[in-house]
């Protein structure tokens, strides 16, 4: 029986429910009442507090997916480009992976770390590698790591990972410092948890993969990750250990992508329902070509139109949580989807295990084909002719703004008088300690025309303040 309060992952995730909800959008995928009714449901209301946004339900989510009315679909668009705009405003957060290790014990079909696959270099990184790797990523100009590993109790134990962090923390080259390291590591204990909290990590994230309980174990036929109740539960331990702000994704591609779709927002609403606070982001990966996988083998795949359309469509249902699109889509393919509701994206990405210490891109132990490979400058430059903001701000996540605090402040609309300064001020410092010269010249002129928009008058001044300081006596890290 479907409950989104329940603990139990066939109860909030019910396969029963989402197949009702799969019959009613088709049922309805024409209905121009309804879905005018749903789009103005999901539009952004400005109040006197700031801006307000109810979102919407699977049902009335997954309406909107089924429909193909070509005018309905671009409404959805600017709806989704309106809620984007009207919480994160023009800003765009930039991070990079960090891969630790492939060694991995699952019997994963879509990812070549998979026990089975013998021809794949596996490799480590010992604590000193991973400093080297943390002073190539800073001498890029990230501030903002997310960690991956395979699941190896023996070669990737929690203590391995605790280190890891510990490490990518102690590394401070020339002005460079990883101020907030998120985790993507695989489904752990309420113990594990708590000591990952208490290591300082930003978000816990964790992909479904797929929400299709049954495709799911044929998926994982083998390995601990072939629990799929252990998996689809693991976001409740963390937050039950404490750890405020998790984020949820599914491989595009494995499964039909409208079943997906609805486990992917019954699964926010359960958050929602139990613990006050839906997931802090949501990513957006399909599968991709990488050593030993042919994504030609799945038959579900989407096309880029489906594609953006589903980021729509999350957008206009969670309209507070934060998208993410990482490098396995082109340049083309994310500049779309910036102008549907992605908030984050990945820069100057290598998905190889030790891969941003060596000079030519090595493909031995990557886990996916990298189709974005422009420098993080190149990235930052785009994002910038484009219009958009690249924040490195961790703020929020220092200043304890994390759970239903941030989503409180963005709720009401208090978070403009934190993020864009802070996006401002962490742009400023890659301008003038990385940026190439193009870049430096067009994100002076952003900065200087984006302090305008800063909505308070004291706030706008201070950040100015911080921003000369850093100019004229070298500080860094100011933070609102």
């Amino acid at each position: 029986m479907y409950n989104p309060k329940s603990l139990k992952a066939e109860e909030f995730i019910n396969d029963e429910e989402i197949r009702e909800t799969l019959a009613y959008a088709e049922a309805n995928k024409d209905n121009v009442e309804l879905i005018d009714k749903i789009l103005e449901k999901a539009r952004p209301i400005k109040t006197k507090d700031g801006w307000h946004c109810e979102g919407l339900t699977h049902r009335e989510a997954s309406v909107l997916l089924a429909c193909e009315m070509s005018d309905k679909i671009e409404r959805m668009y600017e709806v989704a480009e309106e809620i984007k705009l009207a919480f994160y405003g023009n800003r765009i957060v930039i991070f990079a992976p960090l891969y630790l290790s492939n060694y991995c014990v699952n019997g994963c079909l879509y990812c070549p770390y998979h026990i089975k696959n013998t021809h794949i270099a596996r490799k480590k990184l010992t604590q000193e590698e991973i400093y080297n790797e943390v002073v190539a990523l800073q001498d890029m100009g990230h501030k903002r790591l997310a960690i991956e590993a395979g699941e190896d109790p023996v070669n990737n134990p929690i203590e391995y990972i605790l280190e890891s962090i510990k490490t990518i923390y102690s590394v401070h080259h020339k002005n460079g410092d990883i101020r907030r390291v998120n985790v993507n590591i695989a489904a752990t204990t309420v113990e594990n948890y708590r000591k990952l909290r208490d290591a300082g990590i930003g978000t816990y994230i964790l992909f479904q993969e797929t929400y299709n309980k049954k495709g799911y174990e044929e998926l994982h036929p083998t390995g601990p990750k072939h629990d799929y109740a252990y998996h689809t539960e693991a976001m409740d331990r963390a937050m039950e250990g404490g750890i405020d702000d998790v984020g949820l994704g599914v491989l595009f591609g494995l499964e039909g992508y409208k079943y997906e779709f609805a486990g992917l927002i019954m699964h926010a609403e359960h958050l929602e329902a139990v613990h006050g606070v839906g997931p802090h982001t949501i990513s957006v990966p399909r599968v991709k070509r990488a050593d030993d996988i042919d994504p030609d083998a799945f038959d579900n795949s989407i096309s880029d139109e489906i594609f953006t359309k589903i980021a729509a469509c999350i957008r206009l249902a969670v309209p507070y949580t934060g998208m993410i699109i990482s490098t396995r889509e082109n340049e083309q393919v994310r500049a779309r989807m910036l102008q549907v509701g992605i908030s984050q994206i990945s820069g100057g990405s290598r998905t190889s295990v030790g891969g941003y210490t060596e000079e030519e891109r090595p493909h031995d132990t990557e886990q996916f084909d990298v189709s974005d490979q422009r420098t993080l400058d190149e990235v930052v430059k785009w994002l910038m002719e484009s219009g958009h903001i690249p924040s490195f701000c961790t703020a929020c996540y220092r200043a304890g703004r994390t759970g239903d605090r941030f989503m409180s402040l963005c709720k009401t609309g208090q978070i403009q008088n934190c993020c864009h300064p802070n996006a401002l001020m962490t742009l400023k410092e890659y301008l003038i300690d990385y940026a190439g010269e193009d870049t430096k010249r067009i994100g002076e002129a952003m900065i200087e025309a984006e302090l305008n928009n800063i909505p308070k008058e004291n706030v706008r001044k201070k950040c100015l303040e911080y921003i000369k300081s850093m100019e004229e006596d070298g500080s860094r890290d100011f933070r609102f």
